[in-house]
């Protein structure tokens, strides 16, 4: 358990905007900033983020919260875990007891295997700098390839013992379960004689630990050491998937290369665990690898929440070339920017990055890197002298321009291209905008459905869409507004007004010197007024959830320093927290000489009016409901005569209301 003066401290310290830019680029925005949403496939910003209120809200998807919202949603973690987040970000100690045999096995099966595999990583990297066997071999490995102990320090690298079971063994003194051992991958199980026995999966080799791009170990790396590679088949040896971890979702480097490329506004990608080490020790800090598997959509994304360029850089081989060629158009599709360098014939990044100096390395990046048209053009149609051969590879260049989704970078791109090889840009269009019609064709195909050619051919033949703000703002706010109140009827729509105004101003006074019926004068505040006007009548909200914020609002009214905003938005059950946020986010926000300062008593007379008008629902409510009554009693005449006397009455209670909300309330 974490105290509560503890999480007041935490919560105090995290400010939203360091704690997204550890995952999202933003951008200044008025008083704002504005990246792209993580939660969905976005193409246009649609991300929000208030430093004002320490609030984030995507305006398409929902999503958002406070510092310790965004860590729950983004990295699917637990409040307390989120909490944790952001003490070791700000440096804040936790101090927790110690858990109980019965609260370590409620831990859930997830957080066991992230602790599982931040013991291994700990401990293979202990063995690498403490263990004879790990020195003399492990360390002296990495030494071979040139790699300083500050770098072992930044990647965490480590080395597993030759011994089959000597991870097994430490982790089950340490008091870890086999269970988590076999789950993560770090052993599995071997039969012999009856009896089943943990193996370790990377007994003799050099680790490589996977951090996600929060930093928690999620996978390993296993090198056969040189000695030892002639004839093995598998140099490496990677975790399966798990719970934890599925490879074409994770990037390898990304955690110690994300500031970095926020900062270069460009991500190198390339191949394996030692070229991104070498380029980091070479001082190019923005690289990150998929490490043997084919680039995914998923890492794609990823990458692009923090840049929209990308530089593949790959050896020249037959295989480098075939893995440039392969990821290029999928990065197009994403909205990526790419460019291709394929390393002299015999080097790859990791070589290359040792036999060169850092200003020699990022010089020739610079001067040898090119747009994916350059090395589409170099590769595939210079030289070829084939008319049939030069067409579909003219072609092939032509279809990868299809796939982008910015029709002024389309229309750049096939500029460009007629321009190198000569041919007529219009006859280049008419094929790239066969390749669109048949990519619409073939989606719709799978979907079962028809499609919106009319829409993307609109793109195509009159440009891309403009950003109008008051457009996105207008549908933004439709998809905003079913999430404001979960039902759709008008009485639950003054719930949701009316409970607003206890979340932004819930401990604020609207009426000072109240004289109570013994004689006492007190104030209310927004929440203490809504409760006692309601509970005059016992009315209630049909949102539990808005019943017991009330109920919260008014109990913590006392506390010194209260503020309902904050107590909620913070709040540690993650449905109050996101409630709150979203009825918190204001859509539109002025600032600057278009402020507008709120009229002296504006919020009293907006609460009471409120109230009033709930209280003027649940009356028309109950109108109905006498009506659909003495219909159903049409037979009972004395049952009949009592509810046309209800009615009768409940109309004098309506008259009254709609008079006095006709009224000004202020008086």
């Amino acid at each position: 358990m974490i105290d509560r003066a503890t999480v007041d401290r935490i919560i105090d310290a995290a400010q939203i905007v360091d704690v997204v830019s550890e995952f999202v680029t933003l951008r200044k925005s008025g008083v704002n900033y504005k990246g792209l949403c993580p939660f969905h496939d976005d193409r246009n910003p649609s991300f929000m983020v208030s430093p004002a209120k320490n609030i984030c809200h995507c305006f398409v998807c929902g999503k958002g919260g406070t510092p310790a919202g965004f860590l729950m949603e983004h990295e699917q973690i637990t409040y307390p875990e989120a909490l944790r987040w952001l003490a070791k970000k700000y440096n804040i100690e936790i101090v927790e007891k110690e858990l109980t045999d019965e609260e370590r096995q409620e831990q859930n099966e997830r957080e066991s295997m992230f602790i599982v595999n931040e013991w291994a990583k700990d401990w293979f990297h202990q063995t690498l700098k403490n263990d004879p066997d790990g020195i003399a071999i492990g360390k002296q490995y990495f030494r071979s390839r040139g790699i300083r102990d500050d770098i072992i320090e930044k990647f965490q690298l480590g080395y597993s013992p030759q011994k089959r079971d000597a991870l097994a063994l430490a982790a089950k003194k340490a008091g870890y379960k086999a269970e988590f051992l076999v789950k993560t991958g770090l052993c599995f199980e071997r039969n012999e004689k009856d009896d089943s026995r943990l193996v370790d999966r990377y007994s003799g080799r050099a680790i490589f630990p996977w951090l996600n791009v929060s930093g928690k170990v999620v996978a390993f790396g296993g090198r056969v050491l040189d000695s030892r590679t002639k004839g093995v088949a598998q140099k490496y040896v990677n975790s399966p998937d798990s719970d934890i971890y599925h490879k074409e979702r994770e990037l390898y480097g990304i955690y110690q290369a994300k500031k970095a490329i926020v900062k270069e506004d460009r991500v190198f990608m390339v191949e394996g665990y030692t070229d991104v080490i070498a380029m980091h020790q070479a001082g190019v800090e923005n690289v990150v690898a998929n490490s043997g598997t084919a680039l995914s959509i998923y890492q794609i994304k990823m990458l692009r929440r923090f840049t929209q360029n990308i530089t593949l850089l790959y050896d020249g081989d037959e295989a480098g070339i075939h893995a440039a060629m392969r990821g290029t158009d999928m990065l197009l599709a994403e909205g990526m920017n790419v460019k291709v360098l394929l390393l002299p014939d015999g080097d790859d990044p990791d070589s290359f990055a040792r036999k060169h100096s850092t200003e020699e390395l990022k010089r020739y990046i610079e001067e040898h890197q090119e747009d994916f048209i350059s090395f589409k053009t170099h590769l595939t149609v210079e030289g070829v002298s084939d008319p049939v051969k030069r067409s579909e590879a003219i072609s092939g260049i032509v279809k990868s321009i299809s796939v982008i989704p910015d029709a002024i970078l389309r229309s750049t791109y096939l500029s460009d291209l007629s321009s190198r090889l000569g041919l007529k840009e219009q006859t280049l269009l008419t094929s790239m905008n066969n390749f669109i019609k048949k990519d619409i064709e073939d989606k719709s195909k799978e979907k079962g459905g028809t499609s919106n050619e009319e829409e993307h051919s609109s793109s195509e033949v009159r440009g891309p869409r403009p950003e109008n703000s008051l457009e996105a703002d207008s549908t933004a706010e439709s998809n905003l507004a079913p999430r404001i109140s979960h039902l759709a009827s008008r009485e639950n729509t003054v719930e949701a007004l009316l409970i607003r105004e206890v979340v932004r101003h819930g401990e604020e006074i609207i009426y000072e010197n109240v004289e109570t019926d013994d004689g006492q004068f007190i104030d209310f505040n927004v929440a203490q007024y809504v409760a006692y006007d309601l509970g005059e009548d016992n009315i209630q909200f049909s949102n539990p959830l808005y019943n017991q914020m009330l109920a919260e609002a008014v109990a913590h009214s006392g506390d010194e320093g209260f503020k309902a905003e904050s107590y909620f938005m913070n709040h540690p059950d993650i449905e109050v927290s996101k409630v709150a946020m979203q009825l918190a986010v204001d859509r539109h926000q002025l600032g600057g000489r278009f402020a507008v300062e709120p009229r002296e008593g504006a919020l009293r007379q907006r609460v009471v009016h409120l109230v009033m008008d709930l209280r003027m629902d649940l009356v028309s409510q109950r109108l109905k409901q006498i009506q659909l009554a003495m219909r159903q009693a049409s037979n009972d005449m004395d049952h009949v005569m009592k509810l046309m006397q209800e009615y009768k009455d409940t109309q004098e209670l309506r008259d009254a209301l709609a008079k006095k909300l006709g009224s000004d309330v202020m008086k």
